[in-house]
């Protein structure tokens, strides 16, 4: 005769599953209980590193850059206030340099977009925050003298640039970092490029920064109407690049101010 089934069964069978669940229950508090340990201990040592080596990551950009990345790696997010696992304000003093270096990419973009239309390389974004930095660059003179005092930071890099970037998202002024052929480029008005725009821009970048319908039509085998349309719509709509009537290589050429390599 089978045994083990009515009503003693059943109840012996609902007590299994709530002794399991009960089981389950006390596992997880300890898991949770020793994660939360493991977090407390990973977040004491790393704010230890990063008092022990303040200096060298406000100063040594190729430490920063890997200090920053090694906190990307294990999800914590370096620009976050203290509350939210931040250090630069909490730990480094970082956050109002970040913010500071933010708001001279403003300073620099909104004074030359008159100039480039809202684009300009990141290359020369950086040369001129470290020329208002008082950073030494390639143009210093001998003695790497720029006319201001030197910062308590080292040499600005592409990833501080991106950071501060992040941290001007909020104003909703469109700043932001597009990748133009193979070249980086900061946008700092809020239209879109469109991809006629975005063509004629590499085409100009790997030729120095001077176009013209004819060889843009050529470059990007379009029609020269195409082309023609697409340069005035840079020069009259959005200002991103000049006409010279009295050029030599065409009746009407464009220079790409964004993109221009100055001999």
């Amino acid at each position: 005769m089978r045994r083990g089934v009515g009503l003693a069964a059943f109840e012996r069978h609902k007590a299994d599953i709530q002794s399991y669940a009960t089981l389950s229950d006390s596992l997880s508090r300890q898991s949770l209980d020793t994660l939360q340990s493991q977090l407390s201990q990973f977040r004491a040592k790393l704010k230890e590193f990063a008092a022990l080596h303040r200096e060298e990551i406000r100063k040594n950009p190729e430490f920063r850059a890997s200090f920053q990345q090694m906190c990307t790696n294990i999800g914590v997010d370096p620009l976050a206030g203290p509350q939210k696992g931040g250090w630069w304000a909490e730990l480094l003093g970082m956050g109002d340099w970040q913010y500071e270096l933010g708001v001279q990419i403003v300073d620099i973009c909104v004074g030359k977009r008159e100039q480039n239309g809202g684009m300009i390389e990141m290359d020369e974004l950086i040369r001129l925050l470290s020329q208002l930095r008082g950073i030494p660059t390639a143009d210093s003179d001998s003695s790497g003298s720029t006319g201001k005092a030197p910062q308590d930071v080292g040499a600005i890099t592409e990833d501080d640039v991106l950071r501060s970037i992040k941290t001007l998202k909020p104003l909703g002024a469109g700043y932001e970092v597009v990748n133009i052929g193979s070249r980086r480029m900061v946008r700092s008005v809020v239209k879109e490029l469109d991809m006629d725009q975005a063509t004629i821009l590499d085409i100009a970048a790997s030729i120095g920064g001077k176009v013209w319908p004819d060889l843009v039509a050529g470059a990007a085998n379009w029609p020269v109407e195409r082309a023609v349309a697409a340069l005035d719509n840079m020069l009259l709509r959005d200002g991103l690049c000049w006409m010279d009537d009295q050029d030599e290589d065409a009746p009407v050429v464009y220079w790409v101010m964004s993109v221009l390599q100055f001999e």
